[in-house]
């Protein structure tokens, strides 16, 4: 009995290990996978922390990214990359163990030259090896660059000239740049550098720094809205970059037009262009700045507007000729080109202001600055539903397509529910001072522009009427009435045409009841009793690029 005993207490102390055993591994297998994710979780934060440090104190514009969109090779170790960061000013290409080490070893774009004795004219070509542009030809034997899977050859990041690893002398390496085919849109390091040093010694002769006095030179700033209908002005941003002088290309997102466009105040009078990437309202927020430059006394380094059309509507873009939309089709490079071929054209901007009606009227009047156009009715209110749903959830309307299938909803609902019928009962209007009878309608546009409604020709309609030329720099606006949601349907698709009201220098609509939707130039509003006038304001300098016009456009009505 007591060696059974004995036993019977071993087998109950081996089943206890056992247990233990059983549990310990229980644990481990369970605990092991958690600390190793745990541990790689860590890992992975504490370096996404080193690389957002470098990104922050670094000189080089770095971006970070999962998968490059062509073959690509780390520029310290030479090895293929599928992920890494990259710089948007100088294109350096380099694998996540390799950054530190690049961002000490090369250079970036230089957007002023510094430490530099005297005024210098020129500058060398700054070589980066490898990822060089595909189908970029060399320019010493004019053969194909960057055939060969390895990291290979050379592009100078001002002139974008590339050449052969074995074409590359010493002669190339200290030769001054051309700045290539956008010389004359490139603020040179240099020339920034004169300049600074004249303002520091209060001296405003420029006329004598190069390329000041080179006659031809027209340089370009390009001012991108990254929130802009399709969310292209991220890509833009960098592309332009890549191209010019990162000093030239602003993100609104960041700094406003009025401080961005005094870089204007440092170049010649007269000559600089400026490139809007964004919408019609993007535009309308640069030309506010430049009427700021105006009352400060710049007028003579206001410059001109050219439009890369991202909006929704992009009606003043389509009436400039700079198209309906822009999504990537067109490559950077002739973008570039367009605009400094573009002419000179003159932009009427007007004055809209809306007075409360009331018995003891305190508030001050509400005014608006109108470049395209002025409604009240059925679009207006389109407008307005589509704004308030976009306000509740703004991540829905990141596309151009998106936006318009909304507005083809609303456009379609007030069809059937009339929201804004009987306008001719509630309003008054006058042309010039006349009072207009007005037919049964339930809406009316004042027209600056020849677009309207995301392409359409309003004030020509079908086409089949005689009637007077409309133009955007006569100092005349057009009046047209609708009849409702599906008659501006039916004219966009030129089957109708609009109720012709006259054209006139000045616009006074009177709403005596009720409260109607209004908009200007795509910002609408719920406006209760009120007097709306529509002055004239001012001329804006706008370029006319004649290679994008969307419809049979009169070309000759818009020159100066």
């Amino acid at each position: 009995e007591p060696g059974a005993a004995a036993m019977e207490g071993s087998g109950d102390a081996a089943r206890a290990v056992a247990d233990w055993r059983l549990a310990l591994g229980t644990l481990c297998s369970v605990l092991l996978p958690v600390l190793i994710t745990a541990w790689c979780s860590f890992q992975r934060s504490r370096r996404q922390l080193l690389i957002r440090d470098i990104f922050r104190k670094s000189k080089h514009d770095w971006h970070y990214t999962d998968l490059f969109g062509q073959p690509s090779y780390c520029c310290v170790c030479a090895q293929h990359i599928l992920r890494g960061a990259f710089c948007g000013c100088c294109g350096l290409r380099v694998s996540e163990r390799c950054l530190k080490k690049a961002d000490q070893r090369f250079l970036c774009k230089e957007i002023m030259m510094r430490g530099t004795a005297g005024a210098p004219s020129s500058m060398p070509h700054h070589w980066i090896r490898g990822n060089v542009p595909l189908c970029s030809c060399c320019i010493v034997c004019k053969q194909q660059c960057g055939t060969q899977p390895k990291l290979c050859d050379y592009r100078c990041v001002w002139c974008q000239y590339t050449v052969h690893d074995e074409c590359m002398v010493d002669g190339l390496r200290t030769e001054d740049c051309t700045f290539g085919e956008f010389k004359d849109l490139i603020i040179p390091p240099y020339y920034l550098s004169a300049i600074n040093q004249m303002r520091k010694e209060k001296r405003t002769s420029y006329e004598k720094v190069v390329p000041y006095d080179r006659k031809h030179w027209m340089p370009i700033m390009v001012l991108a809205n990254t929130r802009s209908g399709n969310n292209m002005g991220e890509t833009l941003l960098g592309e332009f970059k890549m191209l010019l002088n990162p000093v030239q290309v602003f993100d609104l997102s960041k700094i406003g037009p009025a401080k961005a466009l005094q870089l204007c105040t440092w170049l010649p009078c007269n000559s600089v262009r400026v490139l809007v990437c964004g919408g019609d309202g993007t535009v309308g927020w640069v030309l506010d700045a430049i009427d700021e430059m105006k009352i400060k006394g710049q007028e003579r380094f206001i410059p001109q507007v050219a439009v890369l059309p991202l909006g929704t509507g992009n009606d003043l873009s389509n009436t400039l000729g700079w198209g309906a939309g822009y999504a990537g089709e067109v490559p950077v490079e002739q973008i570039l080109r367009n605009v400094m071929e573009a002419d000179g054209v003159k932009l009427d901007r007007w004055k809209v202001q809306v007075t409360n009606k009331g018995y003891y009227n305190l508030r001050k009047p509400k005014v608006f600055t109108m470049n395209n156009y002025f409604s009240v009715g059925p679009d207006a209110l389109m407008a307005l539903n589509f704004h308030a749903h976009r306000e509740k959830t703004p991540s829905l309307f990141s596309s151009r397509i998106i936006n318009k299938a909304v507005y083809f909803f609303y456009g379609t609902k007030d069809c059937l529910v009339q929201e804004c019928k009987d306008l001719n009962k509630k309003v008054e209007l006058e042309l010039d001072g006349e009072r207009i009878e007005l037919p049964n309608l339930e809406g009316i546009i004042v027209l600056n522009i020849g677009y309207w409604g995301g392409g359409c020709r309003l004030w020509e309609g079908m086409g089949d009427e005689p009637y007077p030329l409309a133009r955007h720099d006569d100092g005349l606006l057009e009046v047209v009435g609708v009849h409702g949601s599906f008659h501006c349907a039916q004219i966009q698709v030129k089957l109708a045409n609009p109720v012709r009201l006259g054209q006139a220098h000045t616009v006074r609509l009177i709403l005596k009841s009720s409260k109607m939707p209004m908009q200007v130039d795509g910002e609408p509003w719920a406006q209760g009793p009120c007097t709306v006038t529509i002055t004239h304001k001012t001329h804006a300098l706008m370029l006319y690029h004649s290679g994008e016009q969307t419809d049979d456009d009169d070309a000759s009505s818009l020159s100066e």
